[in-house]
Formats: structure tokens, C-alpha cells, sequence
């Protein structure tokens, strides 16, 4: 397609075609019309085949979303600040209701199997609501890619509690227990901010709330997650030590330190290796790949960014090649809208665990 487009989109022009005999030659009209016309064939040509062709990237991506919307419609829809019985817990901020819907709690991250906290947070977690009626808060989206239902959840104070001003605030509990952290999506604090200052209880009065809890909890050293006999951000330094070798990036041959990628919010603005599985990965409209580590968008522990400037240093597709491994990455921590990342430039900063 390449030497298509050279050879046809681009005549030579007049004066650097060769002249018989060092004269001008002229054409008739009637000589000039047929090029003309094959010539006007081969631009429609390739106006067309460049229209279906990008109309056909846009297809694949309207397919794609369409593919997800419609996997979620077989879980129906429940109104805001429903009141539904928790029948299983998953972990510290998943859980099932009646009927075998899944619900991811707003405003935390607890940790995943393999983790030092997993146990403890799911365990607090029964102990708060399994069996119970528990009352559900929509967030600004209804649910997630895994068709989960994103809320906010409380423990009603008694059968009568519908205002809500006395229930127990779920995610609010596990944080000041240091169970939990605090996670809120880019929609969400959008969301936040805007609604700051209202007269109703808004999704900022709840950011503002579970932030503080954690800052007083990690400055206390409250939990699993911040105890003193816990690791930064209660988690192992090397949640895959033992099992995946690693060649390059490792603390002995860069001098740095090996850390999980949801503990890289306890490392900002430092240079470390940050290890974890790509959840998903993303290429934006602007070109540029982004790797989200050990959890989906908006929930990921750890986004791995690579701008389209330098995505030429890199295996083609670094969303696809990427996906579902193991990884470490180098580079200095950054914050952004409250994730931590690293900024790829070169592929040295990244390496796949064998």
C-alpha cells in the first residue's frame, strides 16, 4: 500500500519529464483528456479506499464499545440508594448481592489475593455487612467493564435509616481502620469538585472525608496497611519474588529499589522499579499507550505511559504486546489526577518477567 500511495499519489511534474529533440511538444485537447480522466479515476480511487478504510477503524471501535455495552445486559438496572442484601464477599472492596450481581465499593482499593492485606480487609468486610442489608449510592458511573455495579455503600443505623446522615459509610470504615485506601476515579473528583459548596451531601463531602481518614491512619500507623510490622502501603516489596526471573531491572544491577505497583503511591517524585501484571491498555486519540497494572481504569494501582513521539522505540502495539504480563518498570514516580505513573522513553525502562 505504501509504494501504491508513493507511485500514484505523487506525478512527476512537467518540467522534469524529458523533451524529444530539445523541443517543446504539444498536445491536443483531445490527447490530454483521457489522462485526465484516468487521473481523476485513481484520486477518486484513493479518496474512497481512504474513507473505508478509516471508516472501518472507527466500526472496529464502535463494535468494540458496542460488544461491551451489550455484555452488561443481562444485569438489570437498580435504582439509586437501592437497599440490597450482601450475600458473598469477594475481597475489601467487592462484593455479591441477592440476585448474583457483583458490586465494586467506591472511594477504596483493598488488596487482591497475594497480598499481605487481602485477608483481613475481606474478613472486616463480612463482618461489617455479610447478611445484611446494605444501602447502594450511584457514583457518576453505573458500572464498570466487568458490568459491576459502582456504589458507595452504607450500613443503615436501623430498619428506619433512609436519609442516610446516620449510616455507616463502608468504604469511610475500612480506610480509618487501615484496611483500605483511598481511590477516586478522574470522573469522579471532576464530578467532586464541581458539586463542592452544595447544600446536599455530595460525592466531595465523601472524597474529603475518606483522604483525611487515610492520612490520619497512615500518620498513626492504623491497620495492615500502615502498621509498623506491615511493608509501604501493606503490600510485599516483590509480590512476584521467587516465581519470575528478571535479567535487567533489578535492585542489584540498577541500585533500586523493587516495589509493587499499588505501593507506587508511597514513592512520588523518587526513581524505582515498579513491578505488577498489565490489567488493560489503552491507545487514546492523541496516539498515546497506557498500561494500567494490576487493576482496570478508573481503578488501577499503576499506569505505564509511552507517548507517541517514542512509541517508534518500541515493540509495534505496546497495548497488545503488553498485555496480561508480568512487568517491571524504571523511571521516576509521577502523580496524575491522583494515580501514580512513569513516563516511558526508552525500552530499557521496561522488561517482561520470565
Amino acid at each position: 500500500m505504501k509504494e501504491f500511495f508513493e507511485t500514484t499519489t505523487h506525478p512527476p511534474h512537467p518540467r522534469s519529464l524529458p523533451k524529444a529533440g530539445g523541443r517543446r511538444e504539444g498536445r491536443s485537447p483531445a490527447s490530454r483528456a483521457p489522462n485526465k480522466i484516468i487521473l481523476a479515476i485513481i484520486v477518486g480511487a484513493l479518496i474512497i479506499g481512504g474513507a473505508i478504510y478509516f471508516s472501518g477503524q472507527k466500526d472496529k471501535s464502535f463494535v468494540k464499545e458496542q460488544e461491551q455495552a451489550k455484555s452488561c445486559e443481562d444485569v438489570p438496572e437498580i435504582p439509586d440508594n437501592s437497599l440490597k442484601l450482601a450475600t458473598k464477599i469477594i475481597d475489601g472492596d467487592t462484593f455479591i448481592i441477592e440476585g448474583g450481581a457483583s458490586v465494586r465499593i467506591l472511594g477504596i482499593d483493598a488488596d487482591e489475593r497475594g497480598y499481605p492485606c487481602y485477608d483481613v480487609a475481606k474478613n472486616r468486610l463480612e463482618e461489617l455487612i455479610l447478611n445484611k442489608e446494605v444501602k447502594l449510592e450511584k457514583g457518576t458511573e453505573d458500572k464498570d467493564q466487568w458490568c459491576r455495579y459502582l456504589r458507595y455503600i452504607f450500613l443503615p443505623a436501623s430498619a428506619e435509616a433512609s436519609a442516610g446522615k446516620d449510616d455507616k459509610n463502608i468504604s469511610l470504615e475500612l480506610v480509618k481502620e487501615g484496611l483500605a485506601v483511598a481511590r477516586f476515579s478522574p470522573e469522579d473528583v471532576k464530578y467532586s469538585s464541581e458539586a463542592k459548596g452544595g447544600k446536599e451531601r455530595t460525592f466531595f463531602d465523601y472524597r474529603e472525608e475518606i483522604t483525611q481518614a487515610e492520612k490520619e491512619a497512615k500518620e498513626s500507623k492504623i491497620g495492615c496497611k500502615w502498621s509498623a510490622s506491615a511493608p509501604p502501603g501493606g503490600a510485599s516489596e516483590e509480590p512476584s519474588a521467587g516465581v519470575l526471573t528478571w535479567e535487567k531491572l533489578t535492585s542489584e544491577l540498577t541500585g533500586l529499589k523493587v516495589i509493587g505497583a499499588c505501593q507506587a503511591g508511597n514513592y512520588y517524585d523518587k526513581e524505582a522499579i515498579v513491578e505488577g501484571k498489565i490489567a488493560d491498555g489503552y491507545r487514546s486519540k492523541t496516539n498515546t499507550v497506557f498500561l494500567n497494572l494490576e487493576k482496570s481504569y478508573p481503578n488501577q494501582c499503576f499506569t505505564v505511559v509511552i507517548f507517541s513521539s517514542d512509541q517508534y522505540k518500541f515493540v509495534e502495539s505496546p497495548e497488545k504486546f503488553y498485555a496480561t504480563k508480568t512487568v517491571r518498570i524504571k523511571g521516576e514516580i509521577k502523580e496524575y489526577q491522583g494515580k501514580p505513573e512513569i513516563i516511558l522513553e526508552t525500552p530499557s525502562q521496561i522488561e517482561v518477567g520470565k
